[in-house]
């Protein structure tokens, strides 16, 4: 799984830094540029609600390596396509395979974790795909200098490696309804509803994911892919420790400060795109936003049962990928209006915003049911 992981984000990261450029290159605007990511996670989100359950009900497994094949048509596809809305129109089919490969492989991971251990187990897992990030989009920046087509044509064959690895993963037992309970709804409405604070920390990384690359160009900093980079060195770093301390001493303890410094990490591109606003940014954010997820999901899936973890996450993902894809979308129409600097405000306002609403809304679904586990 961690190979499969890998070589998933290794793939997508290259394609998500130079899409922009690409755009920007058959004529469209920097918000158009936006919607390239907007879009993919935009469908990602909504469909996820959907392939989640999905998941739960004819495996993980199989979605994955469905998933994996279809991909591999889009990246094709993307070196062929010579119009910027065209390829705009197809990354929405891409999003929902796309999620089809996060809730599959989520599900498929929280299957092989013991429960005691499960937020070591995910950040051990995550540490596979912030490795990808780490050289991807350099990799990526690189293979571009030969052509979008010679980008598009490596990342599709890096997507077959993922339909071999999928292929080859045991198959896991389709966990059995107990007798006299019914199947559970298609979404998790509960987890829906607190999985909105990630909506508003990750609508930051939606345009730290899009726009740093053209922030470090516009500066003059090199290379290009430097706050990305930055960004995933200091989440292998710092999320191994902090996966176990959850475990340890309770998800909900660890949640919290990640939160502040997610906001405090955005609010560092406010003041410019230095090299040294560009990676003090990525070192704070990385620290809060490396450790947030595991310890978000493992303190979800405290309460859900095993035929229903599928959904949960589709449920989880549908509020990130919805966050990352607003980011994407209206920081690309701010960046064009106001500039960078307005546009990494808002999100450091949005960002600011998770914690009390995490507060609030945790408190209210533990009052309908009872003070769960730290």
């Amino acid at each position: 799984m961690c190979g499969f992981s890998f070589t998933v984000f290794l793939s997508v990261f290259q394609l998500l830094p130079t899409a922009p450029f690409h755009i920007l290159a058959l004529g469209g605007s920097t918000s158009a540029a936006g919607l390239f990511l907007g879009f993919l996670t935009y469908a990602s989100a909504v469909s996820a609600l959907v392939t989640g359950t999905l998941a739960d009900r004819v495996g993980p497994r199989r979605i994955l390596i469905i998933a994996s094949v279809a991909i591999t048509v889009f990246s094709i596809a993307y070196a062929l396509i010579p119009s910027y809305q065209v390829m705009l129109g197809l990354v929405l089919i891409h999003g929902v395979f796309w999620s089809g490969l996060l809730t599959g492989s989520a599900a498929y991971m929280t299957n092989i974790l013991p429960e005691s251990r499960r937020a070591e187990g995910i950040a051990y897992w995550g540490l596979s795909t912030i490795a990808a990030i780490a050289v991807a989009p350099s990799i990526g920046f690189w293979v571009f200098q030969f052509g979008w087509r010679a980008l598009c044509l490596e990342a599709a064959a890096l997507n077959v490696v993922m339909a071999i690895i999928a292929w080859r993963l045991p198959v896991q037992p389709l966990a059995v309804v107990p007798a006299g309970e019914r199947k559970g709804r298609l979404v998790e409405w509960r987890v829906l509803i607190l999985s909105f604070t990630l909506f508003l920390y990750s609508f930051g990384y939606g345009g730290i994911t899009s726009f740093t690359a053209l922030y470090a160009d516009a500066n003059g900093v090199t290379p290009k892919g430097i706050y990305l980079t930055t960004l995933a060195v200091v989440i292998l770093v710092t999320r191994p420790l902090a996966g176990r301390l959850g475990d340890r001493f309770g998800y909900r303890r660890v949640f919290l400060p990640c939160l502040v410094l997610i906001s405090a990490g955005i609010s560092c591109l406010v003041f410019g795109g230095t090299r040294f606003w560009l990676m003090t940014s990525a070192a704070i954010f990385g620290a809060g936003f490396g450790t947030a997820y595991p310890v978000f999901a493992s303190y979800v899936m405290r309460h859900v049962g095993p035929t229903r973890r599928g959904a949960a996450f589709g449920a989880i993902l549908a509020c990130f990928d919805t966050g990352i894809g607003t980011g994407s979308t209206s920081m690309g129409w701010i960046i064009g209006r106001y500039g960078f600097a307005s546009a990494f405000g808002t999100a450091a306002v949005l960002s600011a915003l998770a914690l009390p609403y995490f507060l609030f809304a945790d408190r209210l679904l533990r009052s309908r049911r009872g003070p769960p586990p730290p």
